[in-house]
Parts: structure tokens; C-alpha cells; sequence
């Protein structure tokens, strides 16, 4: 199984937005493969510490090489990194990292089902300990589930087609593998984009829908932002326009005042205090950094800051 292949996207970045101090504590909520951990223990002195979560086993069981005492792994999902952390004690942090999205690693193991470039079983859980397969809900959902999934987590214009081929092939046995869908897909698709594969946008559908990613995220910004102390970073990445429009509206909604009704008189200095502040502009990967990892090509880092409002 792959386990060194992924490469962390705006490494540097990240970390120098994160302003790492040597004795605070900071959330990886995306460990991976360990490259932005490893990038925030560099910077970390002796009484920092990093708490990093990852809810696929793989990615914990990697993490177990890294023989650091000021390393804290956890199996979880981001979007409980509150109840994470008050196990460990832990009720404020100075920085919060999350990396989105599919590491290379998933990617390339064929038993987790996410590339429809390798052959194996339609999983496509994050965690394959828990939930439901892909397999599972194709196997289960009506055409207009399966369409309204593909249609608005893959931003796909054939959802209809391809929700409709794929009840008409399950009618004649189940689909179980990821070339199977992604047969059944490229038949239903006419045309698309050049150098682009006619299932990438279903299979990007079908595994944000079966790990909630979107709804995942939304819980880890909410919760995120009441463990950040003040000056404490919130830096994300992410992958494509779904998760970064969602980034955007938080920190854009925790940055502005608000929270009382309009025709309330109030003094300016009596407006609720926002939470947030963004910090600089989007960033981007360099086109040096894209021309060594293609992945980084859709990347979008954004950056906040907890302000002093309670």
C-alpha cells in the first residue's frame, strides 16, 4: 500500500500563515501522511504540542513511525476536533490547519475505491471502518437521489443520464467495482472537457456525498473558531469551489458585525465585535510548486485570526 507518496500542497505557506509559537498547541485536522505535521514540529519548541486527527486508520497507523512526545494522533474527524480535544484536556488552541480533500495515498490504494484509474472495491470512505459505502448507496438510492448527488457535489450537467444508466445497469447486477461505474459513466457522458476522464466529476460526487464532506467541514469551521485563542490562525486549504466557497462565507460571516436585528438602535460601538479577521488574500501554489505536484493546481489556502470578541 502507498504511504510516502503524498506530497502536502502549499506546505511552506501554511505553516508561516499558522505563525507557529515554540510553546503553543496546534490542531492538524487533516495528518495525512504527516507533512504538515512534520513542517509545525519543526517550528514547535519542547513544551509545544500538536494534536493531529485523521478519521482514515491508514493515515494513524502511519502517523506511529513519527516517534515525537509532542505529537498527539488521533482517529476522528475533524468536525469533532472539539470533543477530540477536551479528551486530551485541551480547551484552546493557538492554530488550526486543515488540508481538504483525498490524499494522494487513498488515491493510489485500489482496495479504498477512490480512482476510477485503479481497479477495486466502490468504497470510497475515508473511514472504511464506519458508514456507507459507495457501492452500498448506489445499490439503495432512487435515480433521483443518485442524480441530485452527482449533480450538486460534482457540479456534473449529465447527472440525469448518468443516474439513469447507473439504476438501468444495477437492474442487471450490482455495481461493485470502480471500473465498472466508471464504465457505465463513460458510456452515458457523449463529450467532456478535454483531458478530463467522463467520471471524474460523478466519482469526486459520490465520495464527498458518502463522507459528508461538505457537512463535515461546516462542523469543523463552526467549532474550530470557539477553541481559537486570540491571535490564534485558522488556515484551510482546499481543493475545489464547493469547499471554498463554504470557507469563504464563514470566515467573510465571522468577520463582519452582526447578530442583532436591523432596526435596533445601536451605537457603532455598541455592534456585536466580529470573531474573525481574514488575512491577506487567497493564495494560490506557484506554477514551480504545480509543475512538481499537478494536485496543487486547484488549491486555494485561506487565512484567519480569532479576534479578542468572546
Amino acid at each position: 500500500m502507498p504511504s510516502e507518496t503524498h506530497v502536502a500542497v502549499l506546505l511552506d505557506e501554511a505553516v508561516d500563515a499558522l505563525r507557529v509559537l515554540p510553546g503553543g498547541r496546534y490542531v492538524d485536522g487533516t495528518f495525512g501522511r504527516g507533512g504538515h505535521s512534520r513542517a509545525i514540529l519543526a517550528k514547535l519548541g519542547p513544551a509545544g504540542r500538536l494534536y493531529a486527527l485523521d478519521r482514515d486508520p491508514d493515515a494513524i497507523a502511519a502517523g506511529r513511525d513519527m516517534d515525537d512526545p509532542r505529537l498527539m494522533l488521533i482517529h476522528d474527524a475533524f468536525s469533532r476536533l472539539d470533543k477530540a480535544l477536551a479528551v486530551c484536556g485541551v480547551t484552546s488552541v493557538n492554530g488550526i490547519l486543515l488540508d481538504l480533500g483525498v490524499s494522494s495515498a487513498q488515491v493510489e490504494t485500489p482496495e479504498r475505491g477512490f480512482s476510477f484509474r485503479l481497479d477495486g472495491p466502490l468504497d470510497m470512505r475515508m473511514d472504511p471502518t464506519r458508514g456507507v459505502s459507495a457501492a452500498q448507496f448506489l445499490a439503495a438510492a432512487s435515480e433521483r437521489e443518485i442524480g441530485e448527488v452527482i449533480r450538486d457535489y460534482g457540479e456534473e450537467r449529465y447527472a440525469k443520464q448518468i443516474a439513469r444508466a447507473i439504476v438501468t445497469a444495477r437492474a442487471r447486477g450490482s455495481i461493485r467495482t470502480t471500473r465498472e461505474l466508471a464504465a457505465i459513466v463513460a458510456a452515458a457522458v457523449r463529450t467532456r472537457e478535454p483531458h478530463q476522464h467522463p467520471a471524474t466529476r460523478t466519482f469526486q460526487a459520490l465520495r464527498i456525498h458518502v463522507n459528508q464532506e461538505l457537512e463535515e467541514l461546516s462542523l469543523a469551521l463552526a467549532r474550530g473558531v470557539e477553541l481559537l485563542e486570540e491571535g490564534g490562525r485558522l488556515v484551510v486549504i482546499s481543493f475545489h469551489s464547493l469547499e471554498d466557497r463554504i470557507v469563504k462565507r464563514f470566515i467573510r460571516g465571522e468577520s463582519q458585525a452582526g447578530g442583532v436585528p436591523d432596526r435596533l438602535p445601536l451605537r457603532a460601538a455598541e455592534m456585536p465585535s466580529p470573531r474573525l479577521k481574514a488575512v491577506g488574500k487567497p493564495t494560490r501554489a506557484s506554477p514551480r510548486e504545480v509543475a512538481l505536484n499537478p494536485r496543487a493546481r486547484s488549491a486555494v489556502m485561506r487565512v484567519a485570526e480569532r479576534t479578542s470578541a468572546p
